[in-house]
């Protein structure tokens, strides 16, 4: 078995690792290997934010940048992309104005805008996690029009993948929104773009361009997809690697070969039809739910709940279904939107697709369907009807960036003053994520009135039965089943004021 090259920009060069082992994360190779030791360590599964950098990529002529955790994300899979560490702002050829950076006034070499606010606005308390901060922030600074001001949400909404534990957030969020007050430094795309360009001419392969063998491949399409899954039914199937990289962190798992879906164009398109849309498995969980807040704006609140913004930009929704875990906050919504999946596989010659119903994929703890040459391509997601009215609840202990000790999910469907759809999904409540055939009962062809509600919450804490762990205990998540039941029938019948999102102070007077 061979190892294929890796080679990214960095600097405004080509970086070239030979050698790397599929399952060496890129937080080993950056400070191991390549000793930027600026990219820390903290918790070393994606929720602190220390090792965040930020990754290119070129799509459709323009550079992409994505704030990623690098402690969870596989090296191999940063080939053909740019990136950037806190080391490299202030000294990457392809940042800055036309005319040389300026000097700082005390002889320094001239500071990134993202430094620079940093410094001024007194961002950074013991340091440690400073490296993290100012790559989000960079992120978000090249996202932003040049000059563009950033307002406080943003800030927030770019930060929230990153923890400070000596609670310095004030400042760093008045950093910044005074970015925009320095000289505009901003990455040179159409020469990184030509860069980029250059690195799809370099074989991966040393004298071959593709190599059966390889311990990490990387389809670019579907067939191809689909002919090595069968070759290799005993790969690792890896995405952004969100979950699968605490494998590799915490349980020291190894893999003898991965399959990279990430680069099959087909999956990582979002595709809109008449009564639906099909989100690719390999859409990132960022612009997925850029999709589905874009048909349901109810959702905007809850997509940012979902995980910090690095983890956003770097799993994916297939990835965060096919793994199926119990606390996988997109499934209680998915099953509660009547979505389905399409698993395919190539046999005999023929491509092969079968459909069913999300909830339907799931068999047990992380078990589900799919046979060894099957993979998830689609997940197919109806387009809302105008009697729908949809909630989706996250309970943890953590506002933001943090794993939920409940998901509920509620979508029903009123017509003639009756319930006459309901789909209730549910997550943390059992070994897998599960749909509450028991509560819809309770709800279809009922008034949606309090007393329906109420006997929905008793039939919801009724059908399941949750288990006591570090999250939360059993007896607590089944009274949040109920309230949440509860606090539900409040807002379909027109109470706004249910929590402390949308609580209005003055209605309290």
């Amino acid at each position: 078995m061979t190892n294929p090259t890796i080679r990214f920009i960095r600097r405004g060069q080509v970086v070239t690792l030979v050698n790397v082992p599929p399952s060496r994360t890129l937080l080993e190779v950056l400070r191991e290997d390549l000793g930027s030791t600026g990219t820390k360590e903290g918790c070393g599964e994606g929720d602190c934010g220390a090792c965040t950098v930020v990754l290119g990529e070129a799509v459709e002529g323009r550079i992409e940048y994505r704030a990623i955790n690098a402690c969870i994300r596989l090296a191999h899979s940063i080939d053909g992309l740019a990136l950037w560490t806190a080391e490299d702002l202030a000294s990457d050829p392809l940042i800055g104005p036309s005319a040389p950076k300026p000097s700082r006034a005390n002889g320094a070499a001239g500071l990134h805008p993202v430094q620079e606010a940093l410094v001024q606005c007194h961002g950074s308390q013991c340091g440690f996690c400073t490296p993290g901060f100012a790559m989000s922030l960079f992120g978000l600074y090249q996202t932003k029009a040049p000059g563009a001001p950033v307002t406080r949400d943003e800030a927030a909404s770019a930060l929230s993948g990153n923890l400070c534990r000596c609670t310095g957030y004030r400042p760093i969020v008045d950093a910044a929104v005074s970015m925009d007050r320095f000289p505009v430094q901003r990455v040179n795309e159409a020469e990184l773009l030509a860069k980029l360009e250059h690195l799809k001419t370099l074989p991966r392969w040393g004298s071959a361009d593709f190599d059966p063998d390889s311990i990490y491949m990387t389809p670019n399409d579907l067939p191809q997809l689909l002919a090595l899954r069968r070759q290799h039914p005993e790969a690792q199937i890896v995405a952004g690697c969100t979950d699968v990289g605490l494998w590799v962190t915490k349980q020291h798992r190894d893999f003898a070969k991965v399959l990279d879906v990430t680069r099959v164009a087909e999956l990582r398109r979002v595709e809109r039809y008449p009564h639906h849309i099909a989100i690719g498995a390999a859409v990132t969980l960022a612009d997925a739910f850029d999709a589905l807040v874009a048909d349901r704006p109810q959702l905007q609140s809850f997509a940012h709940r979902f995980a910090g913004l690095p983890v956003r930009n770097s799993g994916t929704l297939g990835g965060n279904v096919a793994n199926g875990s119990p606390i996988g906050d997109s499934m209680p919504l998915l099953i509660a939107l009547g979505a389905n999946v399409v698993l395919m596989s190539q046999r005999q010659g023929k491509t092969r697709s079968r459909e069913l119903p999300l909830e339907a994929l799931y068999t047990g703890y992380r078990q589900n369907v799919m046979a060894a040459d099957e993979v998830l391509a689609w997940i197919k997601v109806p387009l809302p009807e105008p009697a729908e009215f949809l909630r989706v609840y996250k309970i943890s202990k953590r506002f933001e960036d943090d794993i939920s000790a409940v998901c509920l999910a509620i979508c029903v469907h009123r017509q003639d003053g009756r319930i006459r759809r309901a789909s209730v999904g549910a997550g943390g409540v059992a070994a897998t994520p599960a749909r509450a055939r028991q509560t819809e009962a309770a709800l279809i062809g009922q008034a949606p009135d309090s007393a329906t509600f109420e006997a929905a919450a008793r039939a919801l804490q009724a059908e399941f039965q949750p288990i006591t762990d570090m999250r939360a205990s059993a007896a607590y998540r089944r009274e949040l089943l109920g309230n949440l039941v509860r606090r539900f029938g409040l807002e379909i019948q027109g109470q706004t004021n249910t929590s402390i999102e949308t609580l209005v102070l003055e209605d309290l007077a």
